[in-house]
């Protein structure tokens, strides 16, 4: 390098370090919380390791991430901005568009304690028999792994050190955003508290490994605590390239203790590799799922804790993001991290109740994250990825076969390639992984299947609560509860228009549900008011045996199943109101069959 070129680089690192500053004035003063039980009392600085989570996205300057690559929270544009951070309603990421697709049921009540404490039951999707197929789109054998990357929970949790950098009071409904739409900040308007997006996260079985794909092995469920966060400033004027948006993760395990370092700063390739304790479920299990404050175990405050319960084999699994299960939350000048419990947001699960920055504006909630999945019949250009620890894996980054012909797609749309893609049986080398059981890609470098010629949007979903010769059962899930009593109301909405090439702020006309695509197909919500099996979970609701359930795929027929319109559910463009093309349906009381909650 020049000296020329020395006095340049230093001249840029000052000038943002100067920026920084300036952006994210006043944040340290916005630490402490009326409770101060969010930082640990020990204050230790985690300095930024030469692998981690800096950037959930990947595209930190300073850090090389620790995974592959990762399910990230969504983040919302700003209207009528056009900066480097957000241009038309989107959000990018160090020269990046970042969005995906992730269609959402959240859920209301006025309650105390429901925006802080629920509790879900479900019985986990299982797989048809065959192995997957790829010949016929939209009548391919078709397995979880290849329709939804990470089935996930949602909460809001406080993080002062998270955009918009303002203090938060732990189970406040006094930290929801008041502004008319977000990021509008007027002398008569609260941008919210800052906070941090918790997505208690599932993994298909199929796909291994999870450290640069997204499965425990080729039988498991498996599940993880998700915490992300965002350093920008108001606006997003400013965000730190370095740590953008920072994610804490650790496996739900059957110890309760991490596989590796959760924090932003520190993890690592075992973080996000699972041990003999990490909880393993079987397809087609009924589970329960709590999510809730608790005390930090041997004192330290308190902080979120996620319990699963699996009532078929008796197995159980927990994790709490604590100081002392090594979570953390970030500096956004420095990237470094102090240990950190994170906790609740809000006391009710009030409709104003969300979160200040995700595109997704939700609080309580269940999810399906697709688009991520193309089948192929054969793969090229391969490239090595190196781990923390020293190994590496050979993944492709171009896709042929059926459904990348399919009239209609257009590989334009994802100059990033297809990648990381691996062929079916591949063991991924010195990972010694389960084999593959099919050939595919997870269009992560292009951030998803932006042309949607994938099979989540072909009807290639379940059809009910079985499986099929064809098609995979569908999850069963019961409505949630906090403290035993139900929500009072429900909305839909999806993020799935942000990624539509003719979809913007202002052109409402080339923003639709389904998205522009061969397969013409996008999944949806239905309730079902006649199950009366829900596993070896206990009877309950009536006493008749009988539950209001919501299943999630293509479920149109048979007794009890109302669904919701189809598509129509996911309501309409919202970005006269938001200033983000955010598809969303009206808020709706809970009506299902015999039961009214």
């Amino acid at each position: 390098m020049t000296e020329g070129s020395r006095t340049r680089t230093a001249l840029v690192a000052f000038a943002l370090a100067a920026l920084l500053t300036l952006a994210f004035a006043g944040v340290a003063a916005a630490k402490t919380t009326a409770r101060g039980t969010h930082r640990a009392k020990a204050v230790r600085v985690l300095k930024p390791r030469k692998y981690g989570g800096l950037d959930c996205n990947g595209y930190s300057r300073i850090q090389k991430p620790a995974r592959r690559w990762a399910t990230c929270t969504d983040v919302e544009g700003v209207k009528g901005a056009h900066n480097r951070n957000t241009w038309n309603g989107r959000f990018i990421d160090n020269g990046h568009y970042i969005g995906h697709d992730e269609p959402d049921m959240g859920f209301y009540s006025n309650r105390p304690g429901s925006g802080n404490d629920v509790t879900w039951t479900e019985t986990l999707g299982s797989d048809p028999a065959g192995a997957p197929t790829v010949s016929s789109p939209g009548h391919d054998v078709t397995h979880w792994f290849e329709l939804s990357i990470a089935p996930w929970f949602s909460m809001d949790v406080c993080d002062p050190n998270s955009y918009p950098y303002n203090s938060c009071t732990p189970e406040s409904d006094r930290n929801a955003p008041t502004c008319a739409g977000p990021h509008v900040v007027t002398a008569h308007c609260f941008p919210g508290a800052g906070d941090a997006f918790v997505e208690m996260q599932f993994y298909p079985p199929g796909m291994a490994p999870f450290a640069d794909a997204i499965s425990c092995d080729d039988t498991h469920w498996c599940a993880a605590l998700n915490i992300d966060s965002l350093e920008c400033s108001a606006g997003y004027a400013v965000c730190n390239p370095n740590c953008q948006e920072p994610i804490n993760f650790a496996w739900i395990q059957r110890d309760g203790v991490p596989t590796g370092p959760a924090s932003p700063q520190e993890s690592n390739y075992y973080t996000s590799t699972p041990n003999r304790e990490t909880l393993l479920m079987n397809p087609g299990d009924t589970i329960t799922v709590h999510m809730y404050d608790a005390p930090v175990p041997g004192g330290g405050g308190r902080a979120l804790r996620v319990d699963i319960y699996d009532w078929s084999t008796h197995q159980f699994g927990t994790m709490q993001a604590s100081a002392k299960n090594g979570f953390a939350d970030t500096n956004p000048q420095t990237c470094d991290g102090t240990p950190f419990n994170f906790e609740p947001e809000f006391n009710t699960a009030a409709p104003g109740n969300v979160t200040s920055w995700a595109a997704l504006r939700t609080n309580i909630s269940t999810q399906f994250e697709i688009g991520h999945w193309e089948a192929c019949t054969s793969l090229s250009q391969p490239f090595t990825f190196t781990f923390s620890n020293g190994f590496t894996d050979t993944a492709w980054n171009q896709c042929s076969g059926p459904y990348e012909s399919a009239p209609g797609g257009d590989e334009s749309l994802e100059p990033g390639g297809d990648g990381p893609c691996y062929p079916v049986g591949d063991t991924h080398g010195e990972l010694n992984t389960a084999p593959d059981e099919a050939t595919g890609c997870l269009a992560s470098n292009s951030v998803g299947d932006l042309d949607f010629d994938g099979q989540p949007y072909y009807a290639d979903w379940p059809v009910s609560a079985s499986a099929t010769r064809t098609f995979p059962a569908s999850f069963v899930q019961q409505l949630p509860t906090s403290r035993y009593s139900g929500y009072s109301a429900y909305q839909i909405q999806t993020d799935a228009a942000y990624s539509e090439a003719g979809c913007s702020v202002g052109t409402p006309s080339g923003c639709s549900i389904p998205p522009q695509g061969p397969g013409d197909f996008y999944p949806f919500w239905s309730f079902v008011s006649n199950r009366r099996d829900f596993g070896n979970q206990p009877a309950g609701g009536d006493g008749s045996g009988r539950r209001c359930v919501i299943e999630f795929g293509n479920v149109t027929s048979g007794e009890g199943v109302n669904d919701l319109g189809g598509d129509a559910q996911y309501g309409t463009d919202q970005s006269a109101r938001l200033g983000a093309p955010e598809f969303q349906g009206p808020i709706r009381p809970i009506d299902c069959g015999s039961e009214r909650r």
